[in-house]
């Protein structure tokens, strides 16, 4: 992994303790060993500025303002990411098949995709993010003119 390719180089091989000298309790919890934040209980959730959602964990851009959307579920939704920057998993967890997604740099746990929701997206596809997993950064308004 490389930082050209918007990824953290290394950062899939830290330990447990490492992780936890870096993460929130809260963050370790969801991004490391999979768990789900209270629906509601991120200000991302109803948060609409311009800008690019990253990984809390290793800081790589995942998601650009543009793609989110209210779903009404409760945490924030996406209906795409950037590309290369999140992989999916299949998860048989909760007696059920979904789509886990993780960060592609550092296997950070994001959440589940769902799709045939009959959202009024391009990719009729839902990215349920646990807010927690996520940072924010305003996009700079001379670079925005630009995309």
């Amino acid at each position: 992994m490389s930082a050209a390719n918007g990824n953290v180089e290394g950062s899939k091989n830290k330990s447990d303790s490492e992780w936890q000298a870096i993460l929130s309790p809260e963050q370790f919890k969801i991004l490391r060993e999979k768990g789900t934040e209270r629906p509601g209980s991120s200000p991302l959730d109803k948060h609409y500025e311009q800008g690019v959602y990253s990984c809390a964990g290793c800081g790589t851009p995942l998601y650009k303002s543009k793609t989110k959307f209210s779903s009404g579920c409760g945490w924030p939704a996406f209906y795409d990411a950037i590309p290369g920057r999140v992989n999916r998993h299949v998860d048989r967890s909760m007696f059920m098949e979904r789509t886990e997604i993780t960060c592609a740099a550092c296997g950070g746990h994001l959440g589940h995709v769902f799709k045939g929701e009959a959202f009024d997206t391009p990719t009729d596809e839902r990215h349920c993010v646990n807010g927690i997993s996520l940072s924010f950064a305003k996009e700079d308004a001379e670079k925005a003119g630009k995309a």
